[in-house]
This record gives C-alpha cells, structure tokens and sequence, in this order.
C-alpha cells in the first residue's frame, strides 16, 4: 500500500505581478521560503556570460536597508538556514527554519528585489567577479575534469545557442562588463512579475497571502523581459566528439545526448 504523500497547494497573483504558492501546514515549527526568478544563464547576452550567476552573489551584498552580510547573519542568527542557486533556466533563493523567521525572511528578499540597486558599487562589482573566478577555479579549473562539461555543451548544442554555455559564465566577459550593464540587468529581471514565490510548512493560507502583500505588495511590476526566440537545430552531425589530454587519475569518457524540448 503507497503511502498518502498528497499535500494542499494554493496560488495566487498579486497586482504587480509576483505569483505566490503556498502549501500550508499549521503546527509544523518551520517554514521554508523559496523566490524563483526567471533569469538564467540562457537569457544572458552572448558577450556577457555569467551575468545570472553573479547576481546571486551580488545579491547577498546588501539592499538599502540591510547591509552587506546581514542577510546570513540575521537569518542564522535565528537558526535558518539559506542559499542560493543558478541553472540555464532560473536563479533562486532559499530560506528555511522555524516558523518565527517567516517575516524575517520575507522582509530581507523584498528588500533586495526592490532596492538592490543601492548598494549596487563599482566596489561591490568587482569584489563579487573575483569571487566568482575563485569559484570557478575550485570547482572546475583546478579540479580533474572540472572543464569537460563546458567543453561538451557546444558539441550537443551550438556554441552561440543559449544553453550552449554553463551558469558560471565566463570571468574575462564579467571584467570587461560595466556597473551600468549590472545595474540594467537587475531592472530588467529582478521584479515581482518575473519571479514566483513559495511559502511552506507552519503557516495558513490566509497568513502567507498577507504576508506576501505586506513584503512585496508596494514594489512596482516592470516591463516584462524580452524572451529569447526559439532556436531550430539541425541534427548533431557525428563525429561530435572532443578528446581532451589532461594530467587526470585515469581516463574518462562522457556521452551527452540533446532532448527534445518540453513543450509543456
């Protein structure tokens, strides 16, 4: 007999335009907040890849009232947990932790989505591009076969097609881009008609609607970005093959395969 995993979601859209799920579960002791944006590597122009994955450092950076740091520091404060991730289709940011962090939480990502642009520096900029450079070099550069995925995306897809590059994005571009060019970037996505947001566990339905009113409710819609237009790929002509010569403990092979798109 399959267990019962069933569990009540219910949506609803605010006037300017956040969607807001929440699935309710009074008496639980912990709450989880999640904010999807729809911004990912793949809406990125061609000649500044990385720019979504900056953001979700710039993002920890400070807002105009809350300072550089305090948003761990507040939320770990009071026993939360919290991070952030970027894929080819979506940035998010998570919180998650007893049920008394639910306005703290809600406050600290309103703040940053309305008024980041504070505390958007030239200093800030470069500070968060070395970061991610030192990230990159952890987790791919100085790492056994660290690079082969970003090697093999162009293979499968086209090298100028959207997922034809990795979410990390590309450091030389991110030094050559402008404080002008970050600050547009986030006008451009960072709205509340461009993101969903998800309340769960110790919470009503009525309480999470008007929490999410009360945080988000006064910050002004945008002009909805422009969506990228569906590129037709011919067929991956064989031999679509790399053989990279690396000092690496032994030798690897990595297949790859394009999917047909979810039309769903």
């Amino acid at each position: 007999m399959s267990a019962d995993v069933s569990y009540p979601i219910q949506s609803r859209t605010l006037d300017n335009g956040l969607r807001v799920v929440v699935s309710p579960t009074p008496g639980l002791g912990v709450v989880a907040v999640n904010l999807w944006y729809d911004i990912g590597s793949r809406h990125e122009e061609p000649h500044r890849q990385g720019f979504a994955h900056l953001f979700e450092h710039l993002m920890f950076q400070g807002s105009r009232h809350v300072k550089s740091g305090d948003h761990f520091a507040l939320l770990q404060g009071n026993g939360a947990s919290l991070n952030a991730t970027t894929s080819f289709d979506r940035t998010n940011y998570f919180e998650s932790g007893p049920s008394g962090i639910l306005d703290l939480a809600l406050w600290l990502e309103a703040d940053r989505m309305g008024f980041l642009a504070d505390t958007l520096t030239q200093q800030n900029f470069t500070n968060q591009v070395d970061v991610v450079a030192q990230e990159r070099g952890q987790r791919m550069d100085n790492v056994p076969y660290g690079t082969v995925f970003e090697k093999v995306l162009p293979l499968v897809f086209e090298a100028d097609h959207p997922y034809g590059h990795l979410p990390i994005g590309n450091v030389q571009q991110l030094r050559e881009a402008t404080l002008d060019e970050v600050s547009v970037f986030h006008s451009t996505y960072y709205m509340p008609n461009n993101a969903v947001l998800s309340i769960v566990g110790d919470v009503t339905s009525d309480d999470a609607f008007a929490r999410a009113q009360t945080y988000f409710g006064h910050l002004p819609s945008g002009e909805a970005p422009k969506r990228d237009v569906t590129v037709t790929l011919a067929p991956v002509s064989p031999p679509a093959r790399i053989d990279i010569i690396e000092d690496v403990p032994s030798p690897a092979v990595w297949l790859a395969a394009r999917l047909p798109a979810d039309d769903g």
